[in-house]
């Protein structure tokens, strides 16, 4: 119901917070002004330019039966200037736009008295001058301008928006202390669901500090756990290594036979299963992150696959003329094994693999494109799974792995806040991995 009011709300906190604060006070000075300038200087204006023209016809039925003079003596004694005129002005209406009871006055003058002319108003803050038709002659008329309406009602205004104005400004000023702790809170929770970790104290109200000690504590156990796996499964392939170890040399003793070259290819698929399970545990590993160029990164991994032999081509993008080479905050290890398991990929599975390289402001996109069968779409989500095995959508012929390329390279773009992203090359008609890092 209520959904296009959200859209049109602003999104950040210091926005709806200045609109809470400000929209009442505007609000009420609106509602204030108009009631009071309507029910007030409306109705006190229309009363004290009532007593002006039973003045004015006082003074022109003195002017048709007693003369100019009579009336003039009468008219000071009411502090009234009256002028005869030599002849009668048109009929005009002077008045400054902003002059919000003049235009009641006019309209009281005009409609009760008749034989009114030239209405001038222009000196709001003096005087009020006005010319009157009589049986003798014209005269002209000026009399105080706070005879007919209250004096300077536009101060009201002025006095309520400077201190509304002031009002704000304090307030917003105590208001921007208040959601500074909260912003810094957002920012250091962003920075570590990036794979940083920023310094961070909390401070502010108490449920703000009691918020940023939940943080850091959920941190630090983040931090802990993360590290105690990762030494725990280093040990465990360790250890395991080992016996593995033993085994290969206790076969290459053995004389040569069907059965010890399949033993052998078990051990090592057992080893190349180990030392794939144990980067994938360390794929979110909490390594420091540091300015990269990503560029040179792409290309030292690229320059590596064909000193082995790999098809896999990378065009490196220009960059406008004078443009410093990019730096990108990141993990350069986990990304690096994250690109190497996707080129891994388009080897294993096509015969020629092409990298490239996207830059935004808000991002990095690095895109994996090869030439072999892809995988159906309704199967990407369940490639991205650790162990996941989809030999029946891919190419028997190339070989098996053991699930976890894809998993650990979508483990790497979350710990950098991006995602990895599966598709169709245009280019090459086989599948395309992009994955995004966020700057």
């Amino acid at each position: 119901m209520f959904r296009w009011l959200k859209n049109s709300l602003p999104r950040r906190l210091y926005a709806r917070a200045a609109l809470i604060l400000i929209l009442p006070i505007v609000t009420i000075q609106l509602v204030v002004s108009i009631t009071f300038l309507q029910r007030h200087f409306e109705d006190v204006t229309r009363q004290m330019t009532r007593s002006v023209v039973i003045e004015a016809r006082l003074l022109r039925e003195t002017i048709e039966t007693e003369g100019l003079l009579r009336a003039q003596h009468l008219a000071r004694a009411l502090r009234i200037s009256l002028a005869p005129l030599d002849a009668a002005p048109p009929v005009e209406n002077r008045r400054l736009f902003y002059d919000v009871s003049g235009r009641t006055v006019i309209e009281v003058l005009r409609g009760e008295l008749d034989g009114v002319g030239l209405l001038d108003l222009e000196d709001n803050d003096r005087a009020l001058r006005f010319s009157l038709d009589t049986e003798v002659l014209p005269v002209m008329i000026e009399l105080d301008r706070r005879r007919v309406s209250a004096s300077n009602p536009h101060q009201l205004l002025v006095l309520m928006i400077l201190v509304g104005v002031l009002m704000t400004v304090v307030a917003y000023i105590f208001l921007r202390n208040q959601l500074r702790p909260i912003a810094r809170l957002s920012k250091a929770a962003e920075a570590f669901g990036k794979g940083r970790v920023v310094p961070y104290k909390p401070s502010g109200a108490l449920e703000v500090r009691a918020a940023g000690h939940a943080f850091l504590e959920m941190r630090a156990r983040i931090e802990r756990q993360i590290e105690q796996r990762t030494m725990m499964l280093s040990g465990v392939s360790h250890d395991l290594r080992t016996p593995l170890t033993r085994m290969q040399l206790e076969l290459s003793m053995l004389p040569p036979s069907p059965e010890v070259a399949a033993l052998e290819q078990d051990v090592q698929d057992m080893s190349r299963l180990l030392t794939t399970f144990l980067d994938f545990a360390r794929a979110d590993a909490l390594e420091d992150a540091r300015l990269v160029n990503p560029l040179d990164l792409v290309e030292g991994i690229v320059d590596q696959y064909k000193r082995t032999g790999g098809k896999v081509s990378f065009t490196r993008p220009a960059l406008p003329e004078g443009a410093p080479e990019p730096q990108v905050s990141l993990r350069p290890m986990a990304l690096e094994r994250a690109l190497d398991n996707l080129v891994g990929n388009a080897l294993r599975y096509g015969t020629h693999a092409q990298v490239s390289v996207d830059l935004f402001q808000a991002a990095v996109r690095f895109s994996v494109e090869d030439d072999g069968p892809g995988i159906p779409p309704d199967q990407r989500g369940q490639a991205l799974k650790p162990f996941a095995r989809l030999d029946a959508a891919r190419n028997q012929n190339a070989g098996t792995g053991v699930g976890l390329g894809l998993a650990i390279a979508a483990d790497v773009a979350r710990s950098h806040g991006g995602a990895l992203r599966l598709g169709v090359s245009d280019k090459l008609g086989g599948l395309k991995a992009d994955l995004l890092i966020a700057r």
